[in-house]
């Protein structure tokens, strides 16, 4: 790391270096799509650990997290020394996981990432599809990203796609619902702006149960899904949160939201209150796209069909909603049946997508 100086975050000038240093990297670059500054700082003054790597000039040429998870340490069986918000200039990188490598602690087994700061929550390298812009919740780099990573001796996990599809008309009524041929009776519910807080702690319930089996995934508490929500309340397309109940009980549910990602790159991922309330002002504008954030169902109603009859209504409101396209975070290569409901509606994977782990 010769030249090379790498420093903790300590003060808000360092901080605001830190933020600025993507809106210098991709500087003329639409594609990439920042995350929210104000999340960033919250972290920030949560004390997770953040980092600036700067030249012999003192310029800030990457930057990162370092941070550790006992859940997911506990999923993996490894004790994980997790990496984020990770950027850095073409000649930076090995530099930069030197760096990351040489601050792990000692007992760390295993570097895992890019995560912010988990992999259920956000993070990941794309490694093709780079001509297509990202989106929020997603993430986008250049091809050197993984070129570096994996010449660096990182290895892909957790190898999976984001996906986009069109909103065609939809074809034939919308699947029944009421009395089920077993005697259930299944209901469709849609997200309500009241009532937001109380539909967010049933999704959390089934997003926990639903997702328990991958590896990746560690259980959401209340705390975590409040902070990954902050502002959803104003941003919400009430039609697009949808969930079943079968005799009263949540089984499934889907939620999606506006695409916001060219507003967050207008304005630099910046979401001050000014821009909050310009966000609020023209939110009809962005309700041409939409992204799939998070999707599930309950293990012991899985197969039942339940997933693919959500995605029906969706799709209807989707189209009934000005909607032309959707896209979706991303899926696991080994779990097809997820993107079963893209390839229906004449979707692609969008970008190839990775987390990247290297052992010490």
């Amino acid at each position: 790391m010769s030249g090379h100086r790498f420093e903790r975050v300590t003060g808000r000038r360092a901080l605001t270096q830190f933020l600025a240093f993507t809106d210098r990297l991709y500087a003329d670059e639409p594609r990439f799509v920042p995350t929210p500054r104000q999340q960033i700082r919250r972290w920030w003054g949560e004390g997770v650990p953040m980092y600036v790597l700067r030249d012999a000039t003192g310029a800030v040429v990457g930057r990162t997290t370092l941070h550790t998870d006992a859940d997911l340490d506990a999923k993996v069986g490894r004790r994980c020394q997790l990496f984020g918000l990770t950027e850095f200039t073409a000649p930076a990188g090995p530099a930069l996981f030197d760096a990351i490598d040489a601050h792990a602690a000692a007992d760390r087994e295993l570097l895992f990432g890019p995560v912010a700061l988990l992999p259920n929550q956000a993070g990941g390298v794309i490694t093709d599809g780079y001509a297509d812009r990202g989106f929020v919740d997603s993430a986008w780099n250049p091809p050197r990203y993984p070129a570096a990573y994996e010449a660096y001796g990182f290895a892909r996990r957790f190898v999976s796609d984001t996906w986009i599809c069109p909103v065609p008309p939809p074809v034939g009524p919308a699947p029944a619902l009421g009395a089920q041929p077993d005697g259930a009776r299944l209901e469709l519910h849609r997200g309500n702006v009241r009532r937001l807080d109380e539909q967010l702690d049933l999704l959390r319930g089934m997003l926990n149960d639903s997702f328990a089996q991958l590896g990746y995934y560690t259980p959401i508490s209340a705390a975590q899904l409040r902070r990954q929500t902050d502002g959803l309340a104003y941003l919400l397309d009430e039609s697009l949160l949808l969930y079943l109940t079968r005799d009263g009980r949540p089984v499934a549910f889907v939620l999606c939201v506006p695409d916001i990602s060219e507003f967050l790159v207008r304005v630099r991922g910046d979401l001050n209150p000014v821009n909050q309330v310009r966000l609020l002002a023209t939110r009809r504008r962005h309700r041409r796209e939409a992204v799939l954030i998070i999707k599930g169902v309950r293990p012991e109603f899985q197969g039942r069909g339940y997933q693919r009859l959500l995605a029906a209504h969706l799709h209807r409101n989707l189209h009934a909603g000005g909607y032309t396209t959707l896209r979706s975070t991303y899926v696991g290569r080994d779990n097809p049946a997820s993107a079963a409901p893209y390839r229906r509606l004449g979707g692609r994977p969008l970008h190839g997508y990775t987390f990247y782990a290297k052992e010490r």
